[in-house]
């Protein structure tokens, strides 16, 4: 290959000053492309050489930092000549990844994940996960690579650079400039700690740096309908029979906990009777593949009766739109019934955790499994106890203590 320009200098970074001293950066030039490095030395300004791009003078502490950057600058040319020998391309990014990985293979973290991608695509999508699942950690690793080009114009990152400061930096993108909500930043993160992990397991890193790291989740209050703002949809008369089924399956949901993606599979043969005539829903959750069950209420019941007549495609037990327009009908639901906020899908499953089981005093462990959660610490977050609940157990409470304490007159 034609031999490529190449230069390799260094300057300070005047505005991080600390204690009198600032740190010494690395920029790597080839054919045009650029890539900085920190060079983990620190110096005094005044001891600088801006012509010279090293320290001045023949102090101690000068000839101390012009030794460590000459050593810098002799293992870069080495990898840049290992590469040009290897390659017919080679990058400024390519030479400082192959220098930081001193001189070995270069674990990378962007090149880790898509290997991790494509194993998970090929043994496991289709066998114990769910494509969705595909498809959120690839959302997880675009956010990734987006971070690392908006923070350091890099498209890779060896593991070894992976420090606390990147994390903390990585935290505050998701939550500012990507404005995720703190309920959902440490699933965000969740696949750069498993990167992490995975080069302290192989021995790529020698310490990890998630170590002591920690965001603690912070969930916003669930949306849910009131026993009265349920009844209200229930009752709503309704403009036409599109909008009308719409209601139906929300209602359906509100009274069966079931998620917008189960109960768009949802077919009769996922409706069993047991001896006593009892209506189940016994099926596995479309998300995480656990089993869910739920007994079906009167108003369920009286839904899968009004819609069973219909021959739909698949044996669906309802004509489910898309996500998208079904939350848009239900904005049209809400008007007529004269709701204070548009209700989501996903209102409904909120409704049925705190309205319609625990506030009558279904036990958590029993909504946790009828909800299909894996863990009950889910379920607490998904149920709010209400007002009207605490109410009634304090008035059984009263009428249960009656006279027996007495404050003396």
């Amino acid at each position: 290959m034609a031999r490529s320009t190449f230069k390799v200098l260094f300057y300070l970074k005047r505005q991080n000053e600390k204690n009198g001293k600032v740190p010494v950066m690395g920029r790597i030039t080839v054919n045009g492309t650029i890539s900085q490095f920190s060079c983990k030395l620190n110096i005094r300004p005044a001891l600088w050489d801006t012509e010279a791009n090293k320290a001045s003078g023949k102090s101690v502490e000068a000839q101390r930092i012009n030794e460590k950057l000459e050593n810098i600058k002799t293992n870069i040319g080495k990898q840049y000549q290992r590469i040009c020998d290897r390659d017919s391309y080679v990058t400024a990014e390519k030479v400082r990844n192959a220098w930081l990985g001193m001189g070995g293979e270069c674990k990378l973290l962007m090149q880790t994940f898509n290997e991790y991608l494509k194993d998970f695509q090929e043994k496991r999508v289709g066998k114990d996960r769910k494509a969705s699942s595909l498809v959120t950690y690839a959302r997880q690793r675009k956010r990734l690579a987006a971070f690392l080009e908006y923070e350091y114009g890099l498209r890779d990152i060896p593991f070894k650079e992976l420090k606390r400061e990147f994390i903390e930096k990585y935290v505050v993108y998701l939550s500012t400039v990507r404005g995720l909500m703190p309920g959902t930043l440490p699933g965000a993160i969740k696949k750069l700690r498993l990167m992490t992990y995975t080069a302290l397991k192989n021995g790529w890193i020698s310490t990890d740096p998630f170590s002591g790291f920690r965001v603690a989740p912070r969930y916003r209050d669930r949306r849910f309908l009131s026993e009265a703002e349920l009844q209200a949809v229930i009752d709503a008369k309704l403009p036409n029979y599109k909008t009308a089924i719409v209601r139906d399956i929300f209602v359906f949901c509100c009274f069966t906990g079931i998620a917008y993606a189960d109960v768009k599979k949802l077919t009769l043969d996922d409706i069993h009777t047991d001896e006593k005539g009892e209506m189940w829903i016994i099926d596995n959750r479309t998300k995480t593949g656990t089993q869910f069950r739920v007994k079906l209420l009167p108003v369920a019941r009286q839904l899968v009766k009004k819609y069973s007549s219909l021959t739909l495609p698949g044996n669906v037990v309802f004509p489910v739109k898309d996500d998208n327009s079904m939350n848009m009908s239900l904005r049209h639901v809400a008007r007529h019934a004269g709701l204070s906020f548009n209700p989501t899908t996903h209102t409904a499953r909120h409704t049925f955790a705190t309205t319609v089981t625990l506030s009558q005093g279904v036990p958590l462990e029993t909504v946790s499994k009828m909800l299909g959660h894996k863990h009950i610490t889910t379920t607490q977050i998904y149920a709010k106890i209400t007002n009207d609940k605490i109410g009634r157990d304090m008035t059984a409470l009263e009428a249960k203590i009656g006279d027996k304490f007495k404050i003396a007159q």
